[in-house]
């Protein structure tokens, strides 16, 4: 009887570890388009994606250029762009991003400072209330880092990604 009421205890405490979801802290007092923190339950699937680079904007500019790869903004709707294509091929959707990684080079057309504002722009368009086609409420811990340069002197932009799914 004893084995019967342990068992039980332990099947019901699984299922109950199963049906946990995501959860979203919120930034106290703040709209800003980024979760403060997020836990996943034991029973999430992780998914780690490898920073993505932009894609070329300009086939006839010099591949080593900010011109082949555009603004700051430009470079980040690039690659946001890819995230989304990489996480679809995988059943995945930007909803389902719980960490992110932002390297941003200074712009020479900013005075070396990281473009922060044009990397918002991009941002909001796929998480947030200003996302694109609708509101995107599931926002991911993030970190936005202003780096030295990255592999090619064009690039401003590299992101990497951890999604999660239970």
């Amino acid at each position: 009887m004893k084995k019967t009421a342990i068992a039980m205890t332990l099947l019901l405490a699984a299922a109950g570890a199963h049906a946990q979801d995501i959860v979203r802290h919120k930034i106290p007092g703040s709209d800003f388009p980024i979760a403060q923190a997020v836990t996943l339950p034991p029973n999430a699937t992780i998914h780690f994606i490898s920073g993505q680079v932009p894609p070329v904007v300009d086939k006839g500019a010099n591949p080593d250029s900010l011109a082949a790869y555009g603004d700051t903004r430009t470079q980040t709707m690039g690659v946001l762009k890819k995230i989304d294509e990489i996480l679809k091929s995988m059943n995945l959707a930007m909803g389902d991003v719980v960490k992110m990684q932002v390297f941003l080079v200074g712009d020479p057309a900013k005075g070396g400072r990281a473009d922060v504002k044009g990397f918002m722009e991009a941002y909001t368009q796929f998480f947030g209330a200003g996302a694109q086609p609708g509101p995107q409420p599931n926002l991911p811990a993030r970190a936005v880092m202003q780096v030295a340069g990255l592999n090619s002197p064009g690039w401003l932009v590299e992101i990497e990604v951890v999604a999660a799914k239970r």
